[in-house]
């Protein structure tokens, strides 16, 4: 495993100590490896998101009405995905 060095605001320190302190974390490392997880995790979560909007976009425009296009998405989510 890498070390790594950062510097941050007594405050933040404070923070994050006070975090370990609850007894959720063993240590400060273990708090900002999990802020990582978090982060990477939203990033994914983000990059999908945003390829699932970008590929509607250049789908074009449906010839289903409205009431078609909301019925198919609750049978696919019915089914277990769209």
């Amino acid at each position: 495993m890498a070390t790594m060095n950062i510097s941050i605001p007594d405050p933040m320190k404070e923070w994050v100590q006070s975090q370990v302190n609850t007894g959720a974390y063993a240590n400060t490392s273990d708090y900002v490896r999990d802020l990582i997880r978090q982060d990477q995790l939203r990033r994914s979560q983000l990059a999908a998101l945003q390829a699932a909007i970008t590929a509607g976009i250049e789908s074009g425009v449906s010839d289903k009405s409205f009431d078609q296009i909301i019925e198919q998405a609750r049978n696919g989510l019915r089914n277990g995905g769209l």
